[in-house]
Order: C-alpha cells, then structure tokens, then sequence
C-alpha cells in the first residue's frame, strides 16, 4: 500500500456542503489546548472544523504521536462515530477557530436524509480506519503469548470488529516488556490489553474486551422493533433491509458480525463480485451499512431466553438483561461440528481452529497444516493457506470431494502443488505438549494401522449444527434442532406453540407469531451466502404487515 493516504480520509467540505450540515449542529468556538474528545469517550459527536486547526493524537505503546490533523471545512473521526463505540483518538485544538458539533442522534438523522453527505462521511470514516490497521497505528496493544487460546480470540474479536490493535510477544519483544514493566504489570497478568493510556486488561474475558470498547452499549430494557439474532449474511441482510425501511432495529451477536461466512478467507461465486471478495470485507461492509440505517449491531452478548409479553417479545441476555420488541429475527447460523476424539477442546486456539483469516495464515505461515473438510469452506480455507503454509494436507472421509465441493473449488485444490488431498481420511488422535499440538495420527477407511503426520495446525469445516437450544421448547424445529417454518410447520405444532391467529405462518415465520427464521438455523435452508442474504432481505415485507396487524388491532381496541 502506498504511504500516501486516500484522498477521501482528508476530504474537505466546500460551502455548499457546509450550509447543508450546519442545520444539523451547533458551532461552538474553542481555544488552543480545548479538548473536544478523549480515548474511552462513547458516543462522541462529529466535529467539522470550520476555522482553527484540530490535532488528533492518540496513544500507542506508551507514547502519544499525532495522527492527523483538520483544517477548515475537514472533519475528524472514524467509523467509532458512527457505530458510537469507544473513541481511540484524543482531539484538541492546536489553533483557535469554530467547530460545528454534531450529536450522534442528528448526525444519524443526517446520513439517512442527505444521501451526498453520508456517502462522503461513511467513505471517510471506513478509509481512516483500514489505513490506520494497514499503517500500524493503533491505540491498542495486546500483550501475551502468540499461541495463547486466550490472546488469539480477543485478537480474533478485535480483528472482526475492525478495532486496529498490535500485538506484542510478551517474551521476546523488548516492548512488550518495557511496557509491562511500566504499567505495573508482570506474565501472570497475561494476556493484557491496553488502550491508550486510560485502560488497562488484565487475561480479561471476551465480555469484558467488549465492554472496554463500547461493542456493547445495550441498557436494560431496551427495545425495538425488531430484534435480529445472529449477525451472519442473513441476519446483516435482515437488519439493512428492516432498518433501511424505517423499523428500528437491535442485531446481537454472540461473536462478531460476520458468522461462518466471516472466516471465509475468500468467496468467488458470491454475485457480483467476480474477483471474490473475503468474509471478513464481505461482513464489513454489511455492518457498516446496517449502521448507516441506524440499526444497533451488539456484540459479543448472548440470548438466552426468550418468551412472550403480551403483544411484544421479551428476550433474556446472558448477564440478565431484558430486551424488548415486536418481532424477532432467528438467524443465529449453526455452530462448528467438532471431532469426536481425545483432547480436542484442550488444543482449540492451541493449533485447532474453526476458520482460516489472515491471523491464522500468520502464524501458520511456512508450516505443513492440516484442513479437514469436504465443503466449500473447507476448499477456500485451503486455497488460501496454500499461500503462507508449506504443505496443506486436506482430509475428507468421502470417497470422491466432488460430492460436496464446487468444481472450481476441487480443480483449484488439484492444480496448487502443495496442496495434497487424502480421500477417505479422518484423524484418529491429536498429539502435543502441555502448550501447543504437534502432529496428529491420520487412519483410512479400508487401510490398516496409523499414519502419523507432523503439523502443529489443524483446521476444521466439518459441518455445523444450529444454535437453538436456547428457545422455547415448543418452537417447532426437525429432529436436528434446525427451526421449521412456513408450510414446514404442522398443525399440532402450531396447537402446541399455542397459535391462535387466523392465519398460517407466512414462509418464513416459526410456530410463534412475529418469530421468523432466516439463514443456516431454518431446516431445509441452502447452505450459501447468497441465498442467506436473499431470505434475510425477503423476510423484512412479512415482518412489516406483520407488525402493522398488530398495531391496528391495538387501535381498534
């Protein structure tokens, strides 16, 4: 990437453009030295500077450097204001002059009602925050081991919900240690996340990552319209389209947007992308545009009750939090299908992983790795790790892959000369030490004996199964667990769930009125991105006239 910035991240408003946000703000005059906004400020306003100069600092590895400055007509901040999370910058006046102030309530008012400015603010904000993770500059450091399972996933979540973080080896970067020796920290505290200078993690949980970064800013007793779970490809569709066309809209996750499709290193029959496009961009994009409309994307947070009130919905969180709505959106996806051998869930995040990033091909680079899986997944994983590892030895129990995986994606894995496929091939044992694998031994169906293989990394697409243990018993869902809806539902289901509306459920409604179920968590789905979008998006008319007969019953009544 080139050192020059793109224009967009220091774009400047001409008159025209000025007139038509002042409307939205106030301008108030500041001195040298005022502070506009703080690191660790939540929900901080947009300031366009209309004369004077503002600095923007912010803290990395314990020293404070300047990042950019904004002249007249400029603006300052990134993708945080939108989304309102913590600010990881730190702006003061550097020249005395006017700034308009524009609250976050009117600043998301402004990108739905002017379609020229708010293309031009989200286009900024998204620029400043992928130069700041392709330049290195971050406020934030994570100091462990790089094979620490604890390190990896708060690098994960950071990593999927687009936070710019460095990350320090605890034992031989001399940073690291400079750094843990000036907070007061020592290597039990590891793994430690800092933020600037005001916020110090010690081996925090991935709950307490979020709460630290504003990636979950619900109050008790919040509601909405429409409450989507799951911020996969359906359940992002279902939140643009919903919020795009007026409901309000609170989307949790209980990971990171993105789902399944997020660890996607690269998806190349996704329409209208004809050079691919990676899960991660994909999810980004997504989210980005949700936030535009105004929908709320929370996360990490976990449903997990949900029951009736009266006309609304009544949705328990794991802290114990209640939220409120008039429907609900199912879209939680399934979860990765695990080995059924020894010590499995010991080397998850000790080199067993459910997904091939960037992070994983990292540091797993120049290694023989091990990819289990028959599915487009797992052939994209391969692809892409074929890269950076050495050899990548994919494993099906199948005895022909083509079964399961798209042609392209089979000539593909044939034609990369250190990709080495193993038909009928399943892992009998995982063998390591105290802190990391090493090899694992592989057995063929019809072939005596063990075959070890070294490699200290294994990833796995095996499948997944839906995460709906958390729901009412009386939801209707296939012996699986996946929910039914529509004509999937019988009768004697929709006596038990207690149905009493003179109707049937519309194609995508559950058993419960005003529950709908998009995406991988619907029994009879297709397992692709596209077609997970197309339901997501498709489901917004029936929520909508849905809605609207609830509402005009309560008028008539």
């Amino acid at each position: 990437m080139s050192s020059s910035p793109p224009p967009e991240i220091k774009y400047r408003f001409n008159d025209q453009e000025l007139t038509q946000l002042r409307p939205y703000g106030t301008v108030h005059g500041h001195e040298v030295g005022d502070v506009l906004f703080r690191e660790g400020d939540k929900e901080v306003d947009l300031c366009v500077v209309l004369s004077g100069q503002l600095d923007i600092n912010i803290v990395t590895q314990g020293d404070e450097t300047r990042v950019g400055w904004m002249e007249a007509g400029q603006f300052a901040g990134d993708i945080s204001v939108l989304t309102g999370q913590t600010s990881l910058a730190t702006g003061h006046m550097a020249v005395a002059g006017e700034v308009l102030h524009i609250r976050r309530e009117s600043f998301l008012r402004l990108l739905v009602e002017n379609s020229r400015l708010s293309d031009i603010l989200v286009t900024a904000f998204t620029a400043r925050r992928s130069w700041a993770r392709a330049m290195g500059r971050s406020a934030v450091t994570v100091i462990g081991a790089p094979l620490d399972r604890q390190a990896f996933a708060i690098r994960d979540l950071l990593t999927k919900h687009g936070v710019p973080h460095a990350f320090l080896d605890a034992a031989d970067d001399p940073v690291a240690q400079r750094l843990l020796e000036t907070r007061g920290l020592s290597m039990d505290d590891l793994p430690v996340v800092l933020r600037g200078q005001s916020t110090v993690l010690k081996a925090p949980d991935l709950i307490e990552v979020g709460n630290a970064f504003g990636l979950d800013p619900l109050p008790d007793g919040a509601r909405a319209d429409v409450i989507v779970v799951g911020a996969g490809p359906a359940g992002l569709a279902a939140s643009v389209y919903a919020a795009s066309e007026g409901l309000s809209v609170l989307t949790l996750d209980m990971d990171a947007p993105g789902g399944q499709a997020g660890t996607s290193s690269k998806i190349e029959n996704y329409l209208g992308f004809p050079t691919g496009i990676s899960g991660r961009d994909l999810a980004e994009r997504a989210t980005i545009q949700a936030q535009k409309f105004g929908a709320r994307i929370v996360a990490p947070t976990r449903a997990e009750a949900l029951e009736k009130d009266g006309d609304d919905y009544c949705m328990t969180l794991h802290d114990g939090r209640k939220l409120r709505c008039r429907a609900v959106v199912l879209a939680m996806g399934a979860q990765y299908r695990r080995l059924p051998i020894e010590n499995l869930e010991y080397y998850e995040g000790r080199g067993v992983y459910y997904g091939a990033t960037a992070m994983e091909a990292q540091i797993c680079g120049g290694a023989d790795v091990c990819v289990v899986g028959a599915g487009n997944s797992a052939g994209q994983g391969a692809v892409f790790l074929a890269q950076t590892a050495a050899n990548v030895h994919v494993l099906y129990r199948r005895d022909d892959i083509r079964e399961t995986m798209s042609e392209y994606l089979v000539r593909r894995l044939e034609e990369t000369p250190n990709i080495h496929l193993h038909r009928a091939t399943e892992i009998a044992r995982l063998n390591g030490c105290e802190d990391r694998l090493h090899s694992v031994d592989l057995v063929q169906s019809g072939e005596g004996g063990v075959a070890p293989l070294e490699t200290p990394f294994v990833f796995l697409f095996i499948g997944a199964q839906p995460r709906t243990a958390w729901l009412p018993q009386t939801m209707a869902s296939d012996a699986r667990g996946f929910l039914k809806t529509g004509t999937d539902v019988a009768n004697l289901e929709l006596v038990k769930a207690g149905w009493t509306l003179d109707r049937m459920p519309s194609r995508y409604e559950t058993s419960w009125p005003r529950i709908y179920a998009v995406g991988d968590v619907r029994t009879g789905s297709v397992k692709r991105v596209a077609s997970g979008v197309g339901e997501g998006s498709v489901v917004v008319s029936d929520i909508h006239k849905a809605i609207a007969d609830i509402s005009g019953q309560a008028t008539s009544a």
